[in-house]
Formats: structure tokens, C-alpha cells, sequence
């Protein structure tokens, strides 16, 4: 297998540990002497820099949160002028004001190499055609994806997000190889492709690279089977890069981070203790490369768990799981934990269902109910009462014995979900109304 920057991605870990302790103290340095916020955060702590000795000292500094970029809205995180700053991008934020990032010329060279690392390790070459259906703009998605394909050498189709019908010739006529996208938009894809009666197998995609937003195992099977491609999956966040923090080789066994640019920590959501390695808990990212807007101790609210064996590709960097969710997106019904990815893998497996579903949280008195609608098949949504009766109980007692807590489902008629060319919104929640 292909490894696109083998002295790091497959360095022993301790001279990769050793590099990040001297990458860490070098940022701890600027963000100290150039960045407001850290340095009264540090003080408020009683921590200067050269206070982190080693790794294990990381855990003694404060953590970043989002509020701390809302605050500062929309330089005051910045640790370079900007002068310096030659690219502006920012994440959709869920309340008031988006959070802002910037990148010095260095930054974006590499960003674009770090990208380049998981495009690699998913298949893609220099011979590759690679069709990016991310909305360009402000988001990082696409101008990430765009740097790395080029980077590496493949030719670029900057499609952008929607016009489905468009994508879809596009692929047919330029003979796109490789398809960027969110994993619910590939699913937007496959349906469009039934109905317009084109045959996938017909196509040249080979890979697939999805990412925004948590997908399932059995999501990557629908769309392996259905789109005719190899299926990976990567992460990053706005406020970290962007795409590029971590992604899956073809051994599809967790996504690498790149440990020589960011350090990961697994932290308790609740209390922000560290868990040791294999926990599952909310991920923590320190930046060790970044120029313009460093982070220290980000909390991403991203949950998943960490694995530090070797994998079998070559490369030795820890392996993230898919992220379950997000610990403040997290469900809670009837003192159970639920993510949407759980239900997805548990619709998914059944015959009839359709990949598209919403979970609609309400409150009945103090208790609160989740009531999960899924499209069928026509054949099933015109069967008669009983047989729906029977469908319907099949889907709620195989939900309850993956949660263990009761769920009511509904079925809704085909395409009556709104498709959504970005992230699908999955959680509908009139608690909140």
C-alpha cells in the first residue's frame, strides 16, 4: 500500500513522541507571547510553558472550547498578524457567530500534504480524476479535498455541492475515478441514479472519500454496494484545519491521525479526566504545526475511542474509531445514551427499510420520547395494515435490544425526507420549542 509521507506517517513512536514534545513547547511558546486568550488562560492556571516537560504534562493545561473562539470573534485566536494570514475559512456555527480560522502560507502547504497522506492511503494516485461534490465556500470540506488531490498529482473536478442530476453526468462523461462528498450525499446520489436509470457499475468510480458527518459500517456497505466503490472515511474540523486530522487506509480499521501535526487525548465529556487508551470518550486535539491559528486542547465533542497497535498497512500512528456522534448531540432517552448512528446501523441491516431516517425527541410530561420516522420500500408502504403492523414491531423490538430503551417508529413514504446535499439532518428535537 501506497504511503504518501513515510518518514512520518511511519516513524517509531518514540522519535514520534519526541517530536511532538518539541513541537508542543515551540507552540506552547507562541500562543503564550501571541495569543491573548491562552496567555490569560495559562495564568489563571499557574502554568507557564516551560512547565511541559513531557507528553504526560499536557493534561495539566486548560482546555479550548468554542465559546473561547466565540468570544474572541474573529482574530483574537490568531497568533500571527494578518498580514500574514493568507486564507480566511470558518465553521457553520449552531448559535450566533461562526468561529473564524486562518492559515499562513506554510499552513496551507501543510494542510494540503496532510490531505494528500489519507487521499493516499485511501487508493487515490496521480492518475485519479477526482469529482468533489462539498460545497465550496467558507467551509473547509472542499478546498481541503482540492489541495490534497492536487497535491498529489490526480486531476480536479471542482463540482461543488447539489445539481445532483449534473453530478451524475459529469461522472458518466469526464469519467470521475474518485467521489468527495458526505456519506449521506452518496446515498442522495445512488437513489437519483435508480430513478434516472443509470447503472453505476457503468461509471469509473473506484473510490470514494466521505466525511462532515458520523456514518455506520452498514451506511459504507449501501453505498460500497450501491455506488460500485471502495468507501473511506476521514475527519478534521474547521477549528483544528479542516479535513486532514486523521483517515482511514484500505485496511478501513480506524482513521490514522497524524500524530507528527496534532496530538489526540480521550477525555470523560463530564468531568474532562483522561481516559486511558481504548476508552471510548469525547476527543481532545492539541495542533503542533499550525502557524496562524493554533490549539491547544481543543475539545472536539467528537466521542470515539483510540487504538495504538500497528496497523497492517505500515504506518504506526494511532487509529481513531468512526465517531459515534458528538457528546453534546448526545441522546438522552429515559436515562439512555443514544447516537444516531446506532439506529442507522440497526436500519440499514433491515429488508425494506431505506438509508434515510429523522429522530424526532419530545417530552411527554418529565419523560422524554424518541420517535424514529423511516422511509420504506413501496412495496412495503402500500402493503396492507397488518403486515405493516408486523414490520413496524420487527423494527422497534431491533432497535430496543441494540439501546435497551424503547423507541416508536414511524413509517413514512418514500422521499419524504428532505434530502440535503451537506450534512443530513438527522435529529429533529421539540424539546427545545
Amino acid at each position: 500500500m501506497a504511503i504518501w509521507d513515510a518518514v512520518h506517517e511511519s516513524m517509531p513512536r518514540e522519535e514520534l513522541e519526541q517530536l511532538q514534545l518539541e513541537r508542543l513547547q515551540a507552540t506552547l511558546n507562541r500562543v503564550y507571547k501571541n495569543v491573548t486568550c491562552y496567555r490569560n488562560k495559562f495564568n489563571e492556571a499557574g502554568i507557564v510553558p516551560e512547565d511541559v516537560q513531557s507528553l504526560a504534562d499536557l493534561k495539566k493545561l486548560p482546555f479550548t472550547t468554542k465559546e473561547d473562539l466565540r468570544l474572541n470573534y474573529p482574530y483574537g485566536m490568531f497568533a500571527v498578524p494578518l498580514r500574514e494570514v493568507v486564507r480566511i475559512h470558518s465553521s457553520s456555527g449552531t448559535t450566533g457567530k461562526p468561529t473564524v480560522v486562518g492559515y499562513t502560507r506554510n499552513d496551507i502547504k501543510t494542510w494540503s500534504n496532510l490531505v494528500a497522506r489519507f487521499m493516499t492511503a485511501a487508493g487515490v494516485t496521480h492518475d485519479d480524476v477526482v469529482q468533489i461534490a462539498f460545497g465550496y465556500g467558507m467551509f473547509t470540506g472542499a478546498f481541503g479535498l482540492h489541495y490534497g488531490a492536487e497535491t498529489i498529482g490526480a486531476s480536479v473536478i471542482p463540482m461543488g455541492s447539489g445539481n445532483t442530476e449534473k453530478q451524475i453526468m459529469i461522472m458518466q462523461d469526464y469519467k470521475s475515478t474518485v467521489l468527495v462528498g458526505t456519506p449521506s450525499y452518496a446515498i442522495t446520489l445512488a437513489d437519483r441514479m435508480e430513478r434516472m436509470g443509470v447503472d453505476p457499475k457503468g461509471l469509473s468510480l473506484k473510490v470514494g472519500l466521505f466525511g462532515g458527518e458520523p456514518w455506520s459500517e452498514a451506511m459504507r456497505r449501501e453505498i460500497e454496494t450501491r455506488l460500485c466503490l471502495s468507501a473511506t472515511d476521514n475527519y478534521g474540523l474547521s477549528e483544528i484545519i479542516g479535513p486532514g486530522v486523521a483517515g482511514e487506509c484500505q485496511c478501513k480499521c480506524g482513521m490514522h491521525i497524524f500524530e507528527d501535526a496534532f496530538i489526540p487525548e480521550i477525555i470523560d465529556p463530564d468531568t474532562g479526566e483522561t481516559l486511558p487508551p481504548g476508552s471510548v470518550g469525547e476527543l481532545v486535539l492539541t495542533t503542533l504545526t499550525k502557524e496562524a491559528f493554533p490549539m491547544i486542547r481543543y475539545r472536539t465533542r467528537d466521542m470515539t475511542s483510540l487504538d495504538y497497535a500497528q496497523c497492517d498497512c505500515g504506518r504506526t500512528m494511532v487509529r481513531m474509531k468512526k465517531t459515534m456522534g458528538r457528546s453534546d448531540d448526545m441522546l438522552i432517552i429515559k436515562g439512555v445514551n443514544v447516537f444516531p448512528s446506532q439506529i442507522e446501523e440497526v436500519l440499514v441491516a433491515i429488508e425494506g427499510c431505506e438509508p434515510h431516517y429523522q429522530l424526532v425527541v419530545d417530552r411527554h410530561g418529565a419523560l422524554d420520547v424518541l420517535e424514529v420516522r423511516i422511509e420504506v420500500t413501496e412495496n412495503i408502504f402500500f402493503d396492507e395494515m397488518k403486515m405493516q403492523r408486523a414490520f413496524l414491531e420487527k423494527v422497534e423490538k431491533r432497535i430496543e435490544s441494540v439501546l435497551g430503551v424503547g423507541v416508536t417508529v414511524k413509517l413514512v413514504e418514500p422521499n419524504s425526507i428532505p434530502r440535503h446535499e451537506g450534512k443530513a439532518a438527522r435529529v429533529i428535537d421539540l424539546r427545545k420549542i
